[in-house]
C-alpha cells in the first residue's frame, strides 16, 4: 500500500507533464488522473485502518491517508472530473487540462500531509496552479484577480511558515501534535495560514470578487475542493489537540454566521455563491468529527451550481426573476438547492442532521440561524420562474428572447457525476431517515422560504465591499492574527 500511496500522489504530475507532450490527449489523460483518486479512496472506506507514511523521520514529515481524508480526496476526484468533461468540447487547450490536474493532485497532496513544512508546500504549489487558471483568459482583469489571490495566499503562507519553523525550534518535528508543546504565536500565525487560505470567516474576503471574475469551471475547482486544502488541517488539529477545538469551533460558527449574512442579501449569482461558500466552510469546523462527510456533500453541490451558474442567462438574479430558464436547467438547480438546503433524499440533509447531533450545547442557536439564512439564500434559485422548450423563441416581458442554445451532453454527463453523488452518498448516514431527524431541517427550509417571500425577495441591502479591496485584506489579516493571539492565550 505503500508504493501505491506514493504512486497515487506522484501520478497527477505525472500525467500532467505527459499532456505537455501529447497535447491531443490532454482530456483524457486529464480524466484517468482524476478517477485514479477515486478508485484509490476505496481501500481507505474498506479497511478503515489509517495509513501511516514517515517520509522523514528526524523531521517528522509524514503522511496520514484515513477515512476523513478519503472524504475530502472522493470529493476532489469527482468534482476534478465533472469540470474535465463539462469543458471537453471547449476551446480550452492542453494548458488548461495539465494545469487542472496539476492542481488537482496538489489538492490530494494537501489532503494528505499531516506535518506543517510538507503541508506547506503543497499549499504553494496549489496557490500557483490556481493563479494560472484564473488567469487562464488572459485578460487584463483575470490576470489583476489571480495576481491578487496569489498575494494574499502567499503573505498568509508566509506567516504560516514562520509559525511552522517555531514549532519545530520548540519539538524537533513538523508535525501537526506538535501545536501541543508549541508557543502560542506559533499556533497563531500557523491557524491565520489555514484560514486565510481556507477562505474562512474574514481572511476569505477574497474569495467573492476572485469567484465573480473567475471563468465557471475554476469557480467549481476553487469551491469544491481548493479552500478545503486549508480546512482539512485544522479539521486535524482540532482532533488531535483538545485544546485546539473549542478555537475551531468558535471559528466554525462565526464563519457559518458571517458568510450566509451576506448570502441572503446578494443579488448577483456567483458573489452569493462565494459567500455561501465561506458558511459551508464554518460547518465543516463547527463539527470537526463528523467534517468529512459534510465537505462531500459540500464540494459536489457548489461545483454542480457554479457549472450552472455559468450557463444561466444573467447573474444578475433580480434580472433573473423576469427572465425564465430552460426547465432543464431548473431542475439541476433546484435539486442542488434542495441538497444544500438540508431536504431529505440528498446527502445534504444526512450531513446536516450528523453535524447537528455533533454541535456542543453553545453552538446549537448559531449553526440554526445559519441553516435557516442557508434556506432563505437558495430559495432565490428555487423560485426562479422557469419554462418548457419550444420550438419558438419565447420573450420576457421586456420582449427579449429567452430561448437558449441546447445544453450540451458533457454539461449533463458533469451534472450527473455531481448530483448523482449527492443521492449515492446518502448511504454515508443512512440513520438520518427518521421521521424525528426530518421534521427540523423541514421546518426550517418551509420558515426560510416564508421569509424570503416576504422579505428578502424584495430587499435592496447593499453593502460596501470596502473590506474587500486589495489594499484591505492584508489589513483584515492583521486583526485576524490579532484575534488568533487573544483565543491561544486565553
Amino acid at each position: 500500500m505503500t508504493f501505491l500511496t506514493l504512486l497515487w500522489i506522484v501520478l497527477p504530475f505525472l500525467v500532467g507533464f505527459i499532456i505537455y507532450i501529447f497535447p491531443k490527449c490532454d482530456r483524457i489523460l486529464a480524466l484517468v488522473g482524476a478517477l485514479a483518486s477515486a478508485l484509490y479512496v476505496i481501500p481507505l472506506f474498506v479497511q478503515q485502518t489509517p495509513i501511516n507514511l514517515r517520509l522523514l523521520d528526524n523531521f517528522g514529515v509524514t503522511l496520514v491517508l484515513d477515512p476523513l481524508a478519503g472524504f475530502f480526496i472522493l470529493t476532489n476526484a469527482l468534482v476534478t472530473a465533472a469540470v474535465i468533461i463539462y469543458c471537453w468540447h471547449s476551446d480550452r487547450t492542453a494548458f488548461f487540462y495539465a494545469q487542472v490536474l496539476i492542481l488537482h493532485g496538489s489538492v490530494n497532496a494537501a489532503f494528505a500531509c499531516s506535518d506543517f513544512i510538507s503541508l506547506y508546500v503543497a499549499l504553494e504549489v496549489i496557490s500557483i496552479a490556481t493563479f494560472l487558471l484564473i488567469a487562464y483568459p488572459r485578460s487584463d482583469r483575470s490576470i489583476w484577480i489571480g495576481l491578487r489571490y496569489l498575494f494574499v495566499s502567499n503573505v498568509a503562507m508566509l506567516f504560516y511558515l514562520i509559525g511552522a519553523v517555531l514549532v519545530y525550534k520548540a519539538n524537533n518535528s513538523f508535525t501537526f501534535s506538535g501545536l501541543r508543546g508549541a508557543p502560542p504565536e506559533a499556533i497563531a500565525l500557523i491557524f491565520l495560514g489555514l484560514l486565510a487560505k481556507g477562505g474562512i470567516f474574514v481572511s476569505g474576503l477574497w474569495l467573492p470578487l476572485t469567484h465573480a471574475e473567475s471563468e465557471s469551471p475554476v469557480s467549481a475547482m476553487m469551491s469544491g475542493v481548493v479552500v478545503k486544502a486549508g480546512v482539512l488541517p485544522l479539521v486535524r488539529c482540532a482532533l488531535l489537540i483538545e485544546e485546539l477545538d473549542p478555537i475551531v469551533r468558535i471559528f466554525g460558527v462565526l464563519t457559518a454566521l458571517f458568510g450566509v449574512f451576506f448570502a441572503v442579501f446578494e443579488k448577483d449569482s456567483k458573489r452569493m455563491l462565494a459567500f455561501h461558500t465561506i458558511s459551508q466552510l464554518g460547518f465543516i469546523l463547527a463539527a470537526p468529527e463528523v467534517g468529512g462527510f459534510y465537505a462531500l456533500t459540500h464540494g459536489l453541490v457548489k461545483a454542480a451550481l457554479f457549472l450552472i451558474a455559468g450557463k444561466l442567462p444573467s447573474r444578475n438574479l433580480k434580472e433573473l426573476q423576469h427572465q425564465p430558464i430552460l426547465n432543464q436547467l431548473w431542475i439541476p438547480l433546484v435539486i442542488a438547492s434542495f441538497s444544500i438546503s438540508g431536504f431529505p433524499l440528498l446527502s445534504g440533509f444526512g450531513a446536516k442532521v450528523l453535524t447537528m447531533k455533533n454541535l456542543l450545547p453553545w453552538q446549537v442557536i448559531g449553526m440554526n440561524i445559519a441553516a435557516l439564512g442557508t434556506a432563505i439564500s437558495f430559495a432565490k434559485f428555487i423560485f426562479l420562474p422557469h419554462y418548457n422548450q419550444t420550438p419558438h423563441n419565447q420573450t420576457n416581458d421586456q420582449g427579449q428572447s429567452v430561448l437558449k442554445a441546447p445544453l450540451q451532453v458533457e454539461f449533463w454527463v458533469a451534472i450527473a457525476i455531481l448530483l448523482g453523488g449527492l443521492f449515492v452518498a446518502n448511504a454515508v448516514y443512512y440513520e438520518a431517515y427518521t421521521l424525528e431527524n426530518a421534521v427540523k431541517p423541514l421546518a426550517t427550509i418551509a420558515i426560510g422560504w416564508l421569509a424570503y417571500w416576504l422579505i428578502f425577495k424584495r430587499a435592496t441591502v447593499k453593502f460596501s465591499k470596502l473590506f474587500e479591496d486589495f489594499e484591505h485584506l492584508i489589513g483584515v489579516m492583521s486583526l485576524t492574527l490579532i484575534l488568533l493571539f487573544w483565543m491561544v492565550l486565553a
